[in-house]
């Protein structure tokens, strides 16, 4: 496997607290990774360890084949979890200082600014300031300018963060282009819905401990089966059910965790004519009912 980024027993430590206990994951070139976890599980400690601005204090970390990822800051992009914008900047201006930054010439920061904001339907904002951006357009802009100098490998610490769901469709589609242009995405998230719609791989981290991780139909796979709902009636039904060893009820949906050897159609059998069924399914458990599992808790968000 052609590895973008490696991580070998990485631990880091704040006084007597482990933010991240030996964790050990190789990422592919190419591909979309996910960082998944609860808020305050290690996800943007491991990343600032990534980009240098941490060291661990234990453990190894290959960046593009290097130790060091400072001498290959000219082939990362970085979008960092607090981003902000110089709001009375031009939003040309702006992504051009992000390229002459990473190294490219003022010339040819601002033709590929140019070039990457009118592809992502910007182009009428580049003479405009940053403040009269909505906070999706803004979150677009900070991406481009993570993307400004073409890096191999892009790491974006919550990029959904704060964004209403429009915006998360914009910010998703970007991410699928980065891909489709053969780079290598990484994204931390604790939204597990995100995840599961767009990554190809997963490392799931919960109080600084990788839980598992590795291909993402390979996760899913290997957690069983469950049995998804869509209902109207009375949801107490479902915890007195025989074979059933977790109810995941969201109201109007549930997700049912079978016991070994039972069978979805007595499942069926036995809620006919007490609730009315629009849709009854056999599928791989969701990335949220894997972490519960997992861990016994509810990741937020």
């Amino acid at each position: 496997m052609d590895v973008a980024l490696s991580l070998d027993r990485v631990t880091k430590k704040f006084g007597d607290y482990t933010a991240v206990n030996a964790v050990s994951a190789a990422i592919p070139r190419g591909c979309i990774y996910g960082f998944l976890g609860p808020n305050g599980a290690g996800k943007t400690t491991t990343i600032r360890m990534i980009m240098s601005i941490l060291y661990p204090d234990a453990g190894e970390i290959q960046v593009l084949g290097s130790p060091n990822s400072e001498s290959m800051k000219n082939r990362l992009g970085y979008l960092p979890e607090e981003k902000g914008l110089y709001k009375k900047m031009k939003v040309g201006d702006l992504v051009t200082y992000f390229g002459q930054l990473k190294g490219l010439s003022g010339r040819d920061a601002r033709k590929r600014g140019r070039e990457l904001l009118e592809r992502w339907n910007l182009g009428e904002w580049i003479d405009k300031k940053c403040d009269a951006l909505s906070k999706g357009m803004g979150q677009k802009v900070q991406i481009i300018s993570t993307l400004i100098h073409d890096p191999e490998l892009v790491i974006l610490d919550e990029p959904f963060s704060g964004l209403d769901p429009v915006n998360v469709e914009v910010v998703r589609d970007v991410v699928l282009q980065m891909k489709r242009d053969g780079k290598t995405v990484i994204f931390s998230t604790h939204v597990m819905s995100q995840a599961e719609q767009m990554c190809d791989y997963i490392m799931l981290i919960n109080d600084g401990n990788k839980i598992l991780d590795g291909p993402m139909a390979e996760v899913r796979g290997s957690a069983g089966g469950s049995v998804i709902i869509e209902y109207e009636g009375d949801g107490t039904l479902f915890d007195r059910l025989p074979g059933v060893t977790r109810v995941n009820d969201a109201g109007k949906e549930v997700e049912l965790t079978l016991v070994e050897g039972t069978d979805p159609q007595d499942i069926l059998a036995r809620l006919i004519g007490k609730i009315s069924i629009r849709r009854f399914d056999m599928r791989a458990p969701s990335l949220h009912e894997i972490f519960i599992r997992a861990v016994g808790g509810v990741p937020h968000g």
